[in-house]
């Protein structure tokens, strides 16, 4: 009796399997994430190992893209099915311990995307990277960005995002390089952007973005790259670095063409690793601290374009590392005299993604 009782619940065990295949194949050669472990000893001998809603995600993805985009992405399964290779742009990592696989890395750019921010990408939980700058996204990033907890890698720069930049991005802790330059956010720079302990590169420029730059920031130990040039921001820079040891890796300090006001204050010399300040197009006033000239590796400096007054003292034009300071616009005394020959400063994305 027992042994006829096995073999029915065998059989109708099988049964389910074949409706399950019959009805929808992708259930069963994918598994959903809060159902892998529920479902994997009924879809365990299946061949595609990549979780259903990765493959749900990308395809949401993949109908809104450009054609050059879609043209590539061929299959059903985005990280690649033995026959067919992961589609482009897309990178898949196995799962530690399994068989499994999932996206890592998502690097859609210059395609023409269009329309709102794909909210799919927000279910792709194992992202790392997720490059689709230059294309034509509008709208808000969405706040569920905030779950993608692995990333960190965030490029949209070049889109026409809009609204305010979420302060869910406070949520992604191993976040390093956040590119959100040349959209159209506006509201005030998010203090939450102040909980990410690894960022390296804060990119913010060509934006609509107002009030203060939250002195917050100088507490990221391993900030390289502060800019938040060309936006309606204020405030002057003794607010900026009024915490005691901020900014203590940064290099590369932009704050050009916004409404900063009051003078440079001599406690920026304490910022030993900085190498470019660009303070170009502001309302800056008074004189040149000689303490700034004493920052070990300062090699560009732009003062230009402001209202700063008196002379420029004898150590900057000593100092072994500057090749470039430029005054143009202000009003210092005569016979003071920029050092070299004043050039926009484009920096390679090789410089950056590392």
């Amino acid at each position: 009796m027992a042994n006829c009782v096995r073999l029915i619940s065998s059989i109708l065990h099988l049964l389910i399997v074949v409706l399950l295949l019959l009805n929808d194949a992708v259930l069963c050669k994918t598994l959903k994430r809060d159902d892998m472990y529920a479902e994997q000893s009924m879809c365990f001998f299946f061949v595609n190992k990549t979780l259903l809603m990765t493959v749900k995600a990308l395809n949401e993805i993949k109908a809104s893209l450009g054609w050059r985009v879609v043209y590539a992405w061929v299959g059903d399964d985005p990280c690649g099915d033995g026959d067919l290779p992961a589609w482009s742009g897309v990178t898949c990592s196995p799962v530690s311990g399994s068989d499994y696989r999932v996206v890592t890395e998502l690097e859609v750019y210059a395609v023409s995307i269009v329309g709102p921010f794909p909210l799919a990408v927000t279910n792709l939980m194992d992202l790392t990277r997720l490059d689709l700058h230059n294309n034509k996204l509008t709208g808000p990033i969405p706040s569920q960005i905030g779950r993608l907890k692995h990333l960190k890698i965030l490029n949209l720069r070049w889109n026409k995002l809009q609204d305010s930049i979420p302060p869910e991005i406070g949520e992604l802790k191993q976040l390093t390089h956040l590119y959100l330059s040349f959209n159209n956010f506006k509201g005030e720079i998010p203090k939450e952007l102040a909980n990410l302990p690894q960022l390296r590169y804060l990119q913010l420029h060509e934006n609509r973005l107002i009030g203060r730059i939250p002195p917050e920031l100088g507490t990221l130990t391993n900030l390289r790259h502060l800019d938040v040039g060309n936006n309606h921001l204020v405030g002057t820079i003794r607010e900026l670095i009024r915490i005691e040891g901020c900014f203590p890796a940064l290099r590369n300090l932009y704050l050009n063409n916004n409404y900063l006001t009051g003078g440079v204050p001599s406690q920026l010399a304490n910022l030993t690793n900085l190498e470019i300040l660009y303070l170009s197009y502001n309302k800056m006033s008074g004189v040149i601290p000689f303490g700034v000239a004493h920052i070990p590796r300062l090699t560009y400096l732009y003062l230009d374009h402001n209202q700063f007054t008196g002379r420029i003292p004898d150590t900057f034009y000593k100092h072994p590392y500057l090749k470039e300071m430029y005054i143009e616009g202000n009003s210092f005394r005569p016979g003071v005299k920029p050092i070299g020959e004043h050039k926009v400063l484009e920096l390679a994305d090789s410089e950056f993604l590392v």
